[in-house]
């Protein structure tokens, strides 16, 4: 039998984590329709143009071009995305507003990358540089309450849940007092594997959309105290800011990469540097499925896919002197690239994709 299926995704006008397990999600359901608030398809060089059903008032330039300047609409506008027919499964791929698109559907099961940042994480909204602090101490925090009783109510109207990690399970304790069972998203092996023909460089390497939370800026500094030469790869609004800083002597700015090229300079750096709190963190683990270690904070998602002194090591604080003592540590050992890309196996596309279709056939 099959069965008529929507996909709710936040929006889409960029491409990371999130956008992978979309990828995943369309190939389990080829046919499935796509409703999200708004779609760049230059961005996004056609990706899921097929697919996409409905999006909502905001998916104007405008708005696709500066998108977090309009935050304060975002639940009005999922709110406003209605369905004009009913669907056999709806599912939200979600870090936020999908889950509250009016599509209706027989059964309703919510993937969960997040809860909504900007109405529980204060920290998340103040990271956000196109909001003056003063706005965000006042304002956004009476958005941010209104935003809460929104999104618990919308959370509320699903049939299952799944979290992304164990990590955002517990949030999703708290916050809503759901317990979801947890399916890792997966990497593509046949895109992402060691090779062990290719040559390490001494440069580190760090990779991802160049936004605040994911402090680049810790990277560079402290690879230039070190005298270490650094690889960034990603775009993003942080991204003329971060040249600022950076010394051309030590830091290339290597821009988009697509699979191939990412699979290469994963496979010829030293190490992956990770100094950001992730929901999980899909970056880490097409990194270790290429035999490349991992220095990493120690929080969020990062802590289910490393393993210390095997796979990676950690340090505790969110600043360069801790970042530097874990670049001298990982330094002082020896790392086995085959082990490591073996055991990011675990977290293989092949067994997200097993592992949703037998919770989606449980509920249909």
């Amino acid at each position: 039998m099959e069965y008529k299926v929507a996909i709710l995704h936040d929006y889409l006008n960029q491409y990371g984590g999130a956008e992978r397990v979309l990828e995943i999600l369309l190939e389990i359901f080829p046919k499935a329709d796509i409703y999200t608030l708004f779609y760049d398809e230059r961005r996004l060089a056609g990706k899921f143009k097929a697919n996409i059903r409905k999006t909502s008032f905001l998916d104007i330039p405008l708005v696709r071009n500066n998108h977090r300047l309009f935050i304060p609409l975002m639940s009005l506008a999922a709110s406003c995305l209605k369905s004009l027919t009913s669907y056999d499964l709806v599912i939200s791929s979600s870090a936020g507003y999908a889950k509250g698109f009016n599509v209706k559907g027989k059964k309703r099961l919510c993937y969960c990358h997040t809860p909504l940042r900007y109405a529980w994480e204060e920290e998340y909204m103040e990271s956000q540089t196109v909001f003056p602090k003063l706005m965000v101490k006042t304002i956004g925090r009476l958005v941010a309450k209104k935003l809460q009783k929104w999104d618990k109510k919308t959370a509320k109207s699903f049939d299952g849940y799944i979290a992304n990690s164990t990590y955002i399970a517990e949030k999703m304790k708290k916050y809503y007092g759901i317990e979801p069972e947890v399916i890792y998203p997966g990497a593509d092996e046949n895109t992402f594997f060691y090779d062990e023909k290719e040559i390490r460089e001494e440069a580190y390497l760090m990779v991802g959309r160049l936004v605040h939370y994911k402090r680049f800026d810790l990277g560079i500094r402290a690879c230039e105290k070190l005298g270490k030469n650094l690889k960034i790869v990603g775009t993003g609004p942080e991204e003329e800011g971060l040249k600022r800083i950076a010394n051309p002597k030590h830091v290339e700015f290597v821009g988009r990469a697509d699979d191939e090229r990412l699979r290469s300079l994963y496979n010829g750096a030293r190490a992956l540097i990770f100094p950001q709190t992730e929901d999980f963190g899909l970056v880490a683990v097409e990194a270790q499925m290429c035999g490349l270690p991992i220095i990493a904070l120690k929080s969020g998602g990062a802590k289910e896919i490393i393993e210390e002194e095997k796979t990676g090591v950690f340090f505790e604080n969110q600043n360069e002197d801790s970042l530097i003592e874990a670049i001298k540590k990982f330094e002082g050992k020896k790392w086995d690239g085959a082990y490591i890309s073996a055991r990011a196996k675990r977290f293989s596309k092949n067994i997200f994709k097993d592992k949703m279709k037998e919770i989606i056939n449980r509920y249909l």
